[in-house]
């Protein structure tokens, strides 16, 4: 190992925990089942790391020629006609404009859309249960300031708008997973862009305030969580959903990962040493585990803590609503205590999970016989496909009813 040469944020703790005994079992332990290290080279690692002060100066130069200059609400206009009717649609658009849009329009030379097309099949195939990992996964990395200071900050994401801000999350996931989500003209694709401009605002605001700290935990929403956000779409779920009877190869979570750095880069979230397959993926996450702080303190626990509860079931529904809830609410307490690390969720004060921990464990088996079903004959697949396209979308809208997600900043922080 060499020394970090780069800037890096002092909560980057991997080369502090690295010879760890319990790290390098777990190394020893995945390199004798898989046969390959997931231990990263150093220089990687640094490159990692140097990666949460990068942001997305393109996006950052638009909303200061546009936003800062015009006002918001002309910003929003220009933003909105570009997206919908192609950036010559706006003839008063500046440069930085068109720079955000000529990357955002011209597809990136690695692109392999049918390999994309195949990921996000995948993701489809997955149903409503990965947005239940989703929740465990997410949970786990609040530990972590860089992640958890924004969303405590902003407020997005404790007490009761911890629900709206996680079906906003799940409608983008709906969107850019849909058949032509991430074509031009596709709802994902509109989405992307939106989020991408919405982090720039989150950004900004927090760059300014008294409470973050630029040299503990780089810059708000870097390249680098970034970058980790998409992978909790990729490999992270394609390997933990076999315990619940999902059936995901390697190629399929390499698709995965080829349709995930598609969406980084509508994002702006393009990073060089973006995995390309699943050894590097392995690598990736391996050292974001290593590298953790556990240093958020009651920010985290805030988000913790208040997660689950938004999703409760809400008094005054009608009573088939209100079932409906409530078996939702408990099956994702259940997920959530299945794959959350035991010590995070009995740390915590968390939903009671008996007996619905069980829930995966219980379904895995009728699982498995539908998904080598589906694998051995194709009009299967794809009636897997229509069904659980329809079923998520319901399950959203059960979650939202009639409300819309807007993909908008809050309008002030919370503190």
């Amino acid at each position: 190992m060499t020394a970090p040469t780069q800037r890096i944020p002092a909560e980057f703790r991997y080369w502090d925990r690295l010879q760890e005994p319990v790290v390098q079992r777990a190394r020893k332990a995945w390199r004798a089942v898989w046969r390959f290290d997931p231990q990263p080279d150093d220089a990687y690692v640094q490159r990692f790391a140097a990666a949460y002060y990068d942001t997305d100066p393109v996006a950052e130069a638009f909303v200061a020629d546009v936003y800062d200059a015009r006002g918001a609400k002309a910003g929003r206009e220009m933003l909105d006609r570009a997206i919908e009717h192609g950036i010559d649609s706006v003839p008063d658009a500046p440069d930085s404009m068109r720079r955000l849009f000529a990357e955002f329009e011209m597809p990136p030379p690695w692109l392999d859309r049918d390999l994309a097309d195949r990921g996000a099949r995948v993701f489809r195939r997955w149903g409503t249960s990965v947005f239940k990992f989703a929740t465990a996964s997410t949970l786990e990395m609040y530990t972590e300031s860089s992640i958890a200071k924004p969303l405590a900050l902003s407020g997005g994401y404790t007490g009761e708008r911890a629900h709206h801000r996680q079906m906003e999350t799940v409608r983008f996931w709906i969107d850019i997973s849909e058949p032509g989500g991430l074509d031009p003209g596709g709802p994902g694709r509109a989405t992307a862009m939106r989020v991408r401009i919405m982090h720039v605002f989150i950004r900004r605001r927090l760059m300014d305030h008294a409470e973050w700290n630029l040299d503990a935990w780089g810059a708000p929403i870097s390249v680098a969580d970034a970058a980790l956000t998409l992978m909790g779409g990729s490999v992270v779920p394609g390997l933990s959903l076999w315990s619940a009877g999902h059936q995901t190869t390697i190629a399929e979570i390499e698709a995965l990962l080829h349709f995930w750095r598609y969406v980084g880069h509508l994002l702006g979230v393009q990073p060089d040493w973006y995995p390309r397959d699943f050894r590097e993926s392995v690598q990736l996450m391996f050292a974001a585990f290593v590298k953790r702080a556990y240093a958020a303190g009651a920010d985290g626990d805030e988000l913790i803590e208040s997660y689950l509860p938004a999703f409760a079931p809400k008094p005054g529904s009608p009573w088939p609503k209100r079932v409906r809830d409530e078996v939702e609410y408990r099956a994702l307490v259940g997920y959530t205590r299945f794959w959350m690390l035991p010590q995070s969720y009995n740390s915590h004060t968390m939903p009671r999970a008996w007996p619905w921990v069980l829930l995966p464990l219980l379904q895995a088996p009728f699982l498995l016989v539908l998904e080598t079903l589906r694998r051995l004959l194709p009009p299967l697949d794809r009636l897997a496909d229509r069904n659980q396209r329809r079923r998520r979308e319901s399950w959203y809208r059960n979650q939202m009813g009639e409300e819309q997600a807007e993909f908008m900043p809050a309008e002030a922080l919370r503190r």
